[in-house]
C-alpha cells in the first residue's frame, strides 16, 4: 500500500483504496497500523497546506459505504463516534495537524451529493486491512524431544514424572497437550501392583474430560502393563446427577475388587460427604486439573483434600496446565503444599521440544463499538480458529449471544446452509472458499450436543479440513483437543489466569504444517461516554497483567546465583561466546532443560527449604501476584513521579511478606529480588532482542530471548541487584499499550488513574521507613530530602511521614 502521510495523531495512514483521483488521491479510504479505518476527502489548499477531511470509521460501517447502504456524504456527516476531523499537511515539511470539527463547522458545499453511493463490486480488502496486534512473540527450536518416547513408551514429562512415582503426594505441572493424564497412568498402574494400593480414584472437572483416561495398550509401546478401566466404572458416561446414583456407584467401587474409577470433581466431593474420608484409605486419588482446589473453606474439594492429607492415610497425585488463580487465592495452605513433590514441565520445555510449532505470538486488541463490527481485523479465515465470545454480562457483551454468532457469520460471508451430519454452518467468503463452523454457542442443547459430538468423532482427528471455526462461550476451553487449531480468539477479558492459560492451551498442540500459533484478546476500549469507565480502566490493566504473566510463564527457567569470585562453570550450561569468564557476571543456558543460570552481584540467597523451592519452582506464582496488584500496575504504567524502587522493593516487598508469612525477613528479601530478577531481565531481554521495535515479531532465530538476557547482561558493567531494582517493570508494557489504544483513550485511561492518585498511606510510609533503615546499616547514614538520587530522597520523604503519622498515633 502506498504511505500518505506519517505521524498523525492518528498514526502513519496507508491508501487503502482510492475513489477519485485527480493530481493525487482526492477521495479514498486509509488505514493505520493498527487497522482503524478512515474515509478520506481532499477538500483545497491553503496557500500552505492540503486540507483533508478524515472520517473514522468501524469496519462494519466501512462495509456498508463500500457496498453503497449508506451514501459518501452521510458518512462524513452522520459519524458513529467523536465525528469528522480535518487533517493539514504542510506541502513544505510534511507536517501534519487534526483537530475535531463540530457538525456547524463542516462544509457541506465540498462533500459529495446526496445520495452518491459508492456500490463496488471488488473484493472487500481484507488482507490489507488486517493488523498487527503487539504481542509476545516466542519462537522455538523444534527439536522434537518433548514428542519423543523412551523404550516404556514415556515422553520427556512423564518420564519425569514417573521418577517420582513412590511419593505419597505428587503435584505434576505441565503444559496442555504435554501427556499428563498418561504420565498418570504410568504411575497408577506402579501404585497398585508395586506399592500395595487397593484402587485409584481420578476425579476430573467436567464428563467431556473423563474420555482423557479411557483404555489405552501401554504396553504396545513398552510398558509393562495396560491401563483399563471397566466401563461402568468410568461415571463420566453414566447418566444422571453427580449427587445421586453415581455416588451409591462410588460406594460399590470401594466394596469391589475393581482397580480405577473416573469421576467428576463434584461427583467424588459428594461420595466423600457421603462416606467420609476414612472410606478411602490406602488408595490413590488423583485430581485432573487441580487449579479448581482452593485452600478457601468454601471450596469443597479443597477442604476434602486438606482433610486427607491430615489423616495421612491416601496417596494423591494432583495435575495441573496451570498453577494460577484468577481470584490469588492459594491452591494449599502451606504447611500442606510443603509435603507435595513436584515436577515442573514448562511452556518453554513443551514448545521446544515439538516437531512442527515454531512459534506463539500473544497479544491483545483495543476496539471500540461494537466487536463484531471490528473483529476480522483480526480474524483470519484461513487459519483454523476457536472465537470465544464475550460472556453475557459482560462489557463487551451484545447482551444477545444468538445475535452475535449470526453478525460474526454475516461478516465471514454468506451463508450456505447447515451440513446434515455434522450441524456446521456453512458460509462461503468473498474469495468463493466455504467455510465450515461449528456453533457451540446456540441455545438450542440438541443442536448444539449434535455440534460437540461431530467435534468429537475420532475419525476426523487428523482430517485439517473437517471444521475451519469454531465459536463457542463456556465451551472449547479445559480439556477440548483440536490439534489444528491456529488462532484461538477471546473477546473480552478473561478474570482467571488459569482460565486464559487453558484457552492458550487450545492452540499449542503440535500438528503437520502448523508451524505459527496465536492468541488474542480482544477488548473494548473505554470510552468517555460510558458510566463504568473504572471497569474498561480495570480490564485494560488486567489484560496487561496477563500479557506479562504469559511471557513469563513461555520464556525458561531462571537459577539466580550472587557472584562470587569463586564461582565456576556449571556442567550442561553454554556461556555463550568464550565459555564462563570468572571476572564478570555469567549467563549461561541448558537447552536440555530449558534454563537459565544468572549471577548477579549483591543477591541475596534464600536460607530455608522453603524459601529455596519458592525461589526454585514458584516465581511465577509471586509474578502473579504483583503483576495483578492493581496498585503496582496503575503507578508503573501511569505515574510519571513513580521511582521504580517503590515498586521492585516496596510494593513486591510486600506482596511477599503478604504471601508467605511464615518466612523470616531475610527469606522475604531473596524471594523479592529473586522475582523481580526474573521479571525484569524478561522484559530487558524482549526489548533488546526485539532491537526495541515492538511491532517486529520476526524472530530471527529460535534464541532470540536467549540472546537478549545474554546482550542485556554484557551491556551493564554490572549486573547488580541495585541496577535491576531501578527497572520500571511494567515499561515495554506501557510502549505495547502506546501501539495499539488510540490517543485519546490511552489518555483517558491515565486521567482515570491519575484521579485516584494519593498521597502516602501510613503503609507505605512504614515500609519506606524499613527501607531508609536498611539503607542507613548499609551506607552510615540517612537517605537525604534533598539528594539527587530519586529513591534515596524518596526513602527520606517516607521515613519523615513515618515519623509524621507515628506522632499522630496512626500506628497504635
Amino acid at each position: 500500500m502506498e504511505m500518505f502521510i506519517n505521524a498523525t495523531t492518528l498514526g502513519s495512514l496507508k491508501v487503502l483504496e482510492v475513489y477519485e483521483y485527480y493530481d493525487g488521491p482526492r477521495l479514498f479510504a486509509s488505514v493505520n497500523g493498527t487497522g482503524s479505518v478512515f474515509l478520506v476527502l481532499w477538500v483545497g489548499f491553503t496557500g500552505k497546506s492540503d486540507e483533508y477531511y478524515v472520517q473514522p470509521m468501524s469496519f462494519h460501517r466501512f462495509r456498508q459505504v463500500r457496498h453503497g447502504e449508506i451514501s459518501l456524504r452521510n458518512a462524513f456527516i452522520r459519524p458513529e463516534g467523536l465525528g469528522l476531523m480535518v487533517l493539514q499537511i504542510d506541502r513544505q515539511s510534511d507536517e501534519a495537524r487534526t483537530k475535531h470539527l463540530n457538525s456547524d463547522q463542516i462544509d457541506r458545499s465540498v462533500l459529495p451529493l446526496p445520495g452518491e453511493p459508492l456500490n463496488l463490486e471488488s473484493p472487500f480488502p481484507l488482507a490489507e486491512m488486517k493488523m498487527q496486534v503487539p504481542s509476545i512473540s516466542v519462537s522455538y527450536a523444534r527439536n522434537g524431544s518433548s514428542t519423543r518416547a523412551n523404550a516404556l513408551g514415556m515422553r520427556p514429562m512423564q518420564e519425569r514424572a514417573y521418577e517420582k512415582r513412590g511419593e505419597q503426594y505428587l503435584l505434576i505441572k505441565s503444559p496442555p497437550a504435554s501427556g499428563k493424564s498418561r504420565a498418570l497412568m504410568f504411575i497408577a498402574l506402579d501404585k497398585l501392583q508395586n506399592q500395595g494400593l487397593k484402587q485409584a480414584i481420578i476425579a476430573v472437572p467436567e464428563k467431556a474430560i473423563g474420555a482423557s483416561f479411557y483404555d489405552e495398550s501401554l504396553s504396545k509401546f513398552g510398558f509393562w502393563a495396560d491401563w483399563q478401566v471397566e466401563p461402568k466404572w468410568n461415571l463420566c458416561n453414566a447418566p444422571g446427577s453427580d449427587n445421586g446414583g453415581k455416588v451409591k456407584a462410588v460406594g460399590a467401587f470401594l466394596e469391589s475388587n475393581d482397580k480405577v474409577l473416573v469421576c467428576t470433581h463434584a461427583t467424588f466431593r459428594f461420595a466423600v460427604d457421603e462416606y467420609g474420608v476414612d472410606r478411602f484409605d490406602n488408595r490413590l486419588i488423583a485430581v485432573d486439573e487441580f487449579h479448581h482446589v482452593s485452600a478457601n473453606p468454601d471450596n469443597k474439594l479443597g477442604v476434602h483434600l486438606a482433610q486427607f492429607i491430615s489423616r495421612n492415610r491416601v496417596h494423591v497425585v494432583a495435575m495441573t496446565g496451570s498453577y494460577f488463580r484468577g481470584d490469588a487465592e492459594a491452591v494449599l495452605s502451606p504447611q500442606d503444599e510443603a509435603k507435595f513433590d513436584t515436577v515442573t514441565y514448562t511452556y518453554y520445555e513443551q514448545l521446544n521440544g515439538y516437531q512442527y510449532l515454531k512459534q506463539l505470538d500473544i497479544g491483545y486488541f483495543f476496539y471500540s463499538g461494537s466487536y463484531v463490527d471490528d473483529i476480522l481485523k483480526v480474524l483470519d479465515p484461513a487459519e483454523k480458529t476457536i472465537i470465544h465470545i464475550p460472556n453475557v454480562n459482560s462489557r463487551e457483551s451484545t447482551k444477545d449471544k444468538m445475535r452475535e454468532v449470526e453478525h460474526i457469520i454475516e461478516e465471514l460471508g454468506e451463508w450456505q446452509g447447515i451440513d446434515s451430519a455434522t450441524g456446521f454452518q456453512l458460509v462461503k467468503t468473498s474469495q468463493g472458499r466455504l467455510l465450515r463452523i461449528a456453533d457451540l454457542v446456540d441455545d438450542d442443547p440438541s443442536r448444539r450436543d449434535g455440534v460437540s459430538a461431530a467435534l468429537k468423532v475420532p475419525s476426523q482427528k487428523n482430517n485439517r479440513e473437517y471444521v475451519d471455526i469454531i465459536i463457542a462461550l463456556g465451551m472449547a476451553k479445559e480439556g477440548f483437543d483440536w490439534i489444528w487449531c491456529d488462532h484461538a480468539l477471546t473477546v473480552g477479558y478473561r478474570s482467571s489466569l488459569t482460565e486464559i492459560v487453558q484457552i492458550i492451551g487450545r492452540a499449542t498442540r503440535d500438528a503437520p504444517g502448523k508451524t505459527r500459533t496465536r492468541f488474542t484478546n480482544l477488548i473494548a476500549e473505554p470510552d468517555a461516554s460510558e458510566e463504568v469507565v473504572t471497569e474498561a480502566v480495570n480490564d485494560t490493566l488486567k489484560a496487561i497483567a496477563a500479557s506479562l504473566l504469559m511471557e513469563q510463564v513461555l520464556s525458561p527457567r531462571f537459577e539466580f546465583k550472587p557472584k562470587h569470585p569463586e564461582n565456576g562453570p556449571t556442567p550442561g550450561y553454554d556461556y555463550g561466546q568464550g565459555g564462563y569468564d570468572p571476572s564478570k557476571c555469567n549467563v549461561g543456558f541448558n537447552e536440555q532443560v530449558g534454563q537459565f543460570q544468572i549471577e548477579i552481584k549483591g543477591l541475596a540467597e534464600p536460607k530455608s527449604k522453603e524459601a529455596t523451592r519458592i525461589c526454585k519452582e514458584d516465581l511465577n506464582e509471586v509474578i502473579a501476584a504483583f503483576v495483578q496488584d492493581k496498585t503496582a500496575l496503575e503507578r508503573g504504567l501511569f505515574d510519571e513521579e513513580m521511582v521504580p524502587q517503590e515498586l521492585t522493593q516496596v510494593r513486591m516487598g510486600k506482596i511477599i511478606q503478604d504471601k508467605y508469612p511464615e518466612l523470616n525477613e531475610e527469606d522475604h528479601e531473596a524471594v523479592r529480588q529473586h522475582a523481580i530478577a526474573a521479571l525484569n531481565l524478561t522484559q530487558q531481554a524482549k526489548k533488546v532482542a526485539l532491537g526495541g521495535d515492538l511491532n517486529n515479531t520476526e524472530q530471527t532465530a529460535n534464541t532470540a530471548l536467549i540472546d537478549g538476557v545474554r546482550r542485556y547482561a554484557m551491556d551493564m558493567r554490572e549486573l547488580d541487584i541495585d541496577l535491576i531494582d531501578s527497572i520500571n517493570p511494567f515499561g515495554e508494557a506501557y510502549a505495547i499499550l502506546a501501539k495499539t489504544m488510540s490517543e485519546e483513550s490511552l489518555k483517558q485511561v491515565a486521567a482515570a488513574i491519575a484521579a485516584k492518585r494519593t498521597s502516602l498511606t501510613p503503609q507505605e510510609a512504614k515500609e519506606l521507613a524499613v527501607r531508609a533503615f536498611r539503607f542507613k546499616k548499609e551506607r552510615g547514614r540517612l537517605p537525604s530530602l534533598t539528594a539527587q538520587d530519586a529513591w534515596e530522597k524518596r526513602m527520606a520523604e517516607g521515613a519523615a511521614a513515618f515519623v509524621r503519622y507515628k506522632d499522630e498515633g496512626r500506628y497504635e
